[in-house]
């Protein structure tokens, strides 16, 4: 059975759908999703752009989807992209504690437009840091 990955952010908007997205192209034998707290209404069109650069657009979800549609239970990697999160995930699913990893990477939507793409190459770097360490 593959390693079932789930990437965590508020919105399933930006942060966790890029990582989703770069992680199903570099190692497509994994089960990887992603969902946001309180999910956002679409994709961000930035995030799309960037993943269509990396030639990672086909793996973009079409949609933001929400964290209580996931059985936490079920996955062997929880990342979250903020400490934040991680209460709210332990909160959900106290005995998936050990399973989560945090990466603090700063949501976008509340930064200067420009930050869009710094965030983007941080995810792809803990991206790459997770393939290799599995």
């Amino acid at each position: 059975m593959p390693t079932k990955i789930l990437f965590v952010c508020w919105g399933n908007a930006y942060r966790s759908p890029v990582a989703e997205a770069l992680l199903k192209k570099i190692r497509p034998d994994l089960q990887v999703e992603s969902a946001g707290v309180n999910p956002a209404g679409f994709i961000a069109p930035q995030a799309r752009q960037f993943l269509a650069e990396e030639g990672a657009e086909k793996y973009v979800k079409p949609f933001p989807e929400s964290l209580e549609e996931k059985k936490l239970s079920e996955y062997d990697i929880i990342v979250v992209m903020e400490e934040k999160l991680r209460r709210m995930v332990v909160e959900r699913c106290p005995s998936c504690a050990g399973k989560i990893v945090v990466w603090d990477i700063k949501d976008p939507y509340f930064l200067p437009r420009e930050y869009a793409r710094i965030i983007f190459e941080q995810i792809k770097k803990k991206v790459l840091e997770l393939v290799d360490s599995s």
